[in-house]
C-alpha cells in the first residue's frame, strides 16, 4: 500500500490535479488498486455542474491514467528521471455519476507492457458498482530538461 506521501514521490501530479489518494495495492507489472475520496470541496465542481455537482468524466479517466503510471514508475530506479505520457484512450464508456461523498476505487491490469510503451484495462467503480471503464495507453519518456 502507498500513502499520498509516498504517491508524491512517484508521481508529478499536484494538488488540484493528482486524483488518486492511495494505491491499495500493486503487482509490479501486472496490476494495481488506488482510490480516491470525492470531496465536495474539489475546485471542479464549482462549475460541474452548479447545484448538481457531478466529477467530470474525463477527471475519473484521468485517475485510472495516474494508478496506472504509479504502476509503472514504481518499479523504475531513475523514475525521477522520467514521464509517463497518457498517449490514447479507446473503448470508454461512462455508466454512473460520480458525486461528492463518493469514494472511487480504480483497478488497472496491464494488457501490454514493452520497453517504452504499456495498455492497460482500467475500471472506476463506486459501491461496487462501474462508473467507467476504458483501455488506456501510455509511453514512458524521458523528463524535458526544462522541469524542475
Amino acid at each position: 500500500m502507498l500513502e499520498l506521501r509516498q504517491i508524491l514521490e512517484i508521481l508529478p501530479h499536484r494538488y488540484p490535479f493528482l486524483l488518486v489518494d492511495r494505491i491499495l495495492s500493486m503487482e509490479p507489472g501486472v496490476r494495481a488498486t488506488g482510490i480516491k475520496n470525492v470531496s465536495g470541496n474539489e475546485p471542479f465542481f464549482q462549475g460541474h455542474f452548479p447545484g448538481m455537482p457531478i466529477m467530470p468524466g474525463v477527471l475519473i479517466v484521468e485517475g485510472m491514467a495516474q494508478v496506472g503510471a504509479a504502476l509503472l514508475l514504481s518499479d523504475i530506479p531513475d523514475r525521477d528521471k522520467k514521464l509517463i505520457y497518457f498517449t490514447g484512450i479507446d473503448q470508454c464508456r461512462f455508466r454512473r455519476p460520480v458525486v461528492p461523498g463518493d469514494q472511487i476505487h480504480y483497478e488497472l491490469t496491464v494488457l501490454r507492457l514493452r520497453s517504452q510503451v504499456c495498455r492497460m484495462r482500467g475500471e472506476a467503480r463506486v459501491d461496487g458498482q462501474v462508473a467507467a471503464e476504458a483501455e488506456i495507453l501510455s509511453a514512458l519518456a524521458d523528463k524535458p530538461a526544462w522541469t524542475a
